[in-house]
Parts: structure tokens; sequence; C-alpha cells
């Protein structure tokens, strides 16, 4: 519980220092230059787990990204990006020999709100960085067994292991969290535009109940996405 508050405290300082950064640089870029806006889509690959506080045994699980997005931009290497997108995120159990799978994919839509630092004309280097919050549509699992008939199972593994994250259900409706990504940029012409970008998010909420009498004191998301889109330039 202690490591989940030391990174959430973490994370929103990191949260405060980008906004703060954002509005300075902002401030001081249309001073100096005029602006552009464009609008864009992509779509991706999310690489997915959750962390678990007591830890359980898992591997990354994928999903499909994708989105509409405006981007506000200077020419002083900063401007601001709002992203309206749907992402599969979730994770996978690891039940290393064992003759078992299960995976749980938690569907959401996604509003973020970033900040975009980038250098170059023709051909640029990004950064993006800032929060982003999710709203919980549903979820799918997927097992080659019931989880609710484990103790029937004589062969499944049950020493030093914690299961009851299969049954539990998604109580937390609203994920909040930090993004941030590096990417290219590659002009096609004066307004068409494509990009490649890698995301890294962390969740600041946790998807089950985290009450004293609960299985779980912290099961935060965590999410690699890989995305390609286009941008255009309409102003």
């Amino acid at each position: 519980m202690q490591g989940s508050l030391k990174n959430n405290k973490i994370l929103k300082g990191v949260l405060l220092a980008v906004t703060i950064l954002s509005f300075n640089i902002g401030g001081y870029a249309q001073s100096h230059y005029a602006s552009n806006i464009s609008i864009g889509a992509k779509a991706g690959m999310d690489f997915s787990r959750v962390f678990f506080s007591p830890s359980i045994k898992q591997k990354f699980t994928t999903g499909y990204t994708g989105g509409v997005m405006v981007r506000y931009i200077e020419e002083n290497h900063f401007g601001l990006i709002g992203e309206l997108e749907y992402a599969q995120r979730g994770w996978a159990e690891n039940f290393e020999e064992a003759p078992y799978n299960y995976s749980r994919t938690l569907n959401y839509v996604d509003l973020c709100l970033l900040a975009h630092i980038f250098f170059g004309r023709r051909g640029r280097f990004f950064f993006n960085a800032g929060p982003q919050v999710g709203y919980y549509l549903g979820e799918k699992i997927t097992a080659n067994f019931n989880p609710e008939d484990i103790d029937k199972l004589p062969d499944f593994p049950k020493t030093n292991r914690q299961n009851d994250q299969m049954t539990l259900p998604t109580k937390i409706k609203v994920d909040y969290g930090i993004s941030a990504g590096l990417g290219a940029e590659f002009n096609l012409n004066k307004r068409n535009s494509i990009f490649v970008e890698g995301r890294f998010y962390f969740g600041l909420a946790n998807i089950f109940s985290t009450k004293r009498a609960d299985t779980f004191s912290a099961s935060n998301q965590m999410t690699l996405s890989a995305s390609v889109g286009y941008w255009f330039r309409v102003k």
C-alpha cells in the first residue's frame, strides 16, 4: 500500500511539473509566433498489464487503440493536443508450465490533454505528456477454464499464487493517470503529415475496490502503446 501511495505522489508531481511547463512555454510562444491548428486520427496497439498489490504472476496482453485529435501548435517548438480515443487495457495471467490461460480486456474511452514539444521542420521529433481520463465501457474475459470452478481443478496451480483477481468485478469506472510519449512526424506537404509514436500510460486509479477488507490494496493499470497517425492542417 505504501509503495502505491509513493508511486501516486511521484506521478502527481510529474504531472504538475508538466502542466506548469506547458503554460510557461505556451505563454512565451504565443507572444512571439502565429499559431496553426490541425485535426487528425490515429490507430495502433496497446500492450497492458496491471500492478497488483499483493503482486500476481502475469504478462502483457494486447489490445487496440484509436481515436481523433485536435492540435494547436506554436512555431516555437510547443503546442497542445486534445485526444478522444478508444483503448483496450487489462492483463493476462502467467501460469508458467500449467496448461491454462486467462486474460481480461477492459474497454475504455479516453480523453487526453497533452503538452506537445517538438524540434525540426520538415521532419520533427516530438515529446507529448499530460493527464488522461478514461471511462470504463465494459470488459471481456478469455480463458480455457471457468474461473469460478478453480477449486474443482485438481492440477490448477494454487501454491504461492493469488487467484481472486480472476473473479473480482471491475468496480472503479473512471480511470485517470498520466501519459507520456516520444515520436516522429513527417511532412507530406504544407497541410498533410504522418507520424509514429510510442507512448507510456500509468493509471493512478485502481480497477478493484481497495478497502481494508479487500484482497488488493492496489490495482493500477500500465500500458505501452505504438501507433501511427495522420494530421491535416486546417489553419
